[in-house]
């Protein structure tokens, strides 16, 4: 049983359910049990289009999750109309579905929520990760989107920024969590990109490739992370790199700047330099002034104050951190870096394990507690 199969299929087969006129809840419910059916039928019985089959019996799940009395007829009618199995277009729905989940009837917030659940295949609490809140609250964000779109029909695709805003947040979780969804997200983008017109668009593609770019660098030979100061640069992409830079320099060159292409520039300029103590700390300063003044985020000022650590001296990071809430996520961990290279190494370690305990993955958590041990061990604790 090909899993990544059904999975890679799931956007398709609910778009074909929504444009049939599912309500989106009940569309997903039926696609679900369609792939529960599939994981039973398949290994003894493997269709030949299994994109048809799916919406077969996806679409029959839905008639028969949503048939009453008073609408039996009517469902009945709608139910000859289903196509034969057969064999199904070769079309990629998963960009239009992003589009139609960022509905006009939704809030962004929600709009991004449901679509990483429906379609980025995120877990509730991965996207409560993402957006910095407790999971029970997430659920009841989804629940209530879903209650929002039922019985809607999806035939007033939402806007451009709301679909950046998934696409982003898809490619971070990919990038640096459990589910390998960069290179779909980078996909995708790229797509976007070609279809319209839009320099936040180019400047979130410019962003995912100079990121992608390091990825084999990230990590060492036991999976353990290595920070961006002590990665091998030769083992940077440098085709994403270049191709990355060049994208930027297009979007930039139009003026209207975006948080993306901020973000992009920032990755830039530590890709252009051929040493972390080459890096031009000074500008990548000035890029997250611009950052904070077009989106005043706690995540980008806790950043921002890494980079005032680097350009100006751990002591004014640490008076930059100071201004920021201490129960922010990662925050121990950068006032443990800035604490190390200010000399004071019993904070520093007493930090290290503090962030480690909060680590959003196990990777983050083992390269963390290997920090407070070193500190730990060269004091002589």
């Amino acid at each position: 049983m090909d899993e990544a199969l059904l999975r890679s299929l799931t956007p398709s087969v609910l778009t074909v359910l929504v444009r049939r006129g599912a309500d989106f809840a009940a569309a997903e419910d039926a696609v679900q049990d369609a792939l529960v059916e599939a994981l039973r039928v398949w290994p003894a019985d493997p269709p030949r289009d299994a994109k048809g089959w799916l919406v077969t019996v996806a679409w029959r799940k839905f008639l028969d999750a949503t048939r009453s009395d008073t609408v039996r007829r009517r469902r009945e009618d709608r139910a000859e109309e289903e196509p034969a199995p057969g064999p199904a277009p070769a079309l990629d729905d998963t960009l239009q579905l992003y589009f139609l989940c960022a509905h006009p009837s939704l809030t962004p917030a929600s709009a991004v929520a449901l679509t990483l659940r429906a379609v980025g295949g995120l877990t509730t609490r991965q996207i409560a990760e993402a957006y910095l809140v407790p999971e029970a609250t997430m659920a009841q964000r989804i629940s209530r989107a879903k209650r929002t779109v039922s019985g809607v029909r999806f035939d007033q695709p939402g806007d451009v920024a709301t679909v950046l805003r998934v696409l982003y947040l898809v490619f971070n979780e990919g990038y640096s969590g459990d589910v390998d969804l960069a290179s779909e997200a980078i996909r995708l983008t790229r797509q976007l990109a070609a279809a319209i017109d839009h320099p936040e668009v180019v400047g979130l593609l410019a962003l995912m490739l100079l990121h992608h770019a390091r990825r084999a660098a990230r990590t060492a030979s036991d999976g353990s992370l290595v920070p961006l100061a002590e990665q091998d640069r030769g083992r940077w992409d440098t085709a994403s790199i270049a191709e990355g830079v060049v994208i930027l320099q297009t979007a930039l060159a139009r003026d209207r700047l975006g948080e993306f292409q901020a973000q992009a520039a920032i990755a830039a300029l530590h890709a252009d330099a051929p040493t972390a103590e080459e890096t031009d700390w000074v500008q990548i300063v000035e890029w997250y002034d611009e950052l904070v003044r077009l989106t005043d985020s706690p995540v980008v000022r806790l950043n921002r104050a890494v980079a005032v650590g680097e350009a100006d001296g751990p002591r004014a990071g640490l008076a930059a951190l100071a201004e920021l809430d201490p129960s922010l996520p990662r925050h121990a961990a950068v006032a443990a870096y800035l604490h190390e290279r200010d000399g004071d190494l019993g904070t520093a370690a007493r930090l290290y394990a503090e962030a480690a305990r909060r680590a959003p993955n196990l990777a983050e958590r083992d390269h963390l507690m290997r920090q407070a041990a070193r500190l730990n061990a060269g004091r002589g604790c």
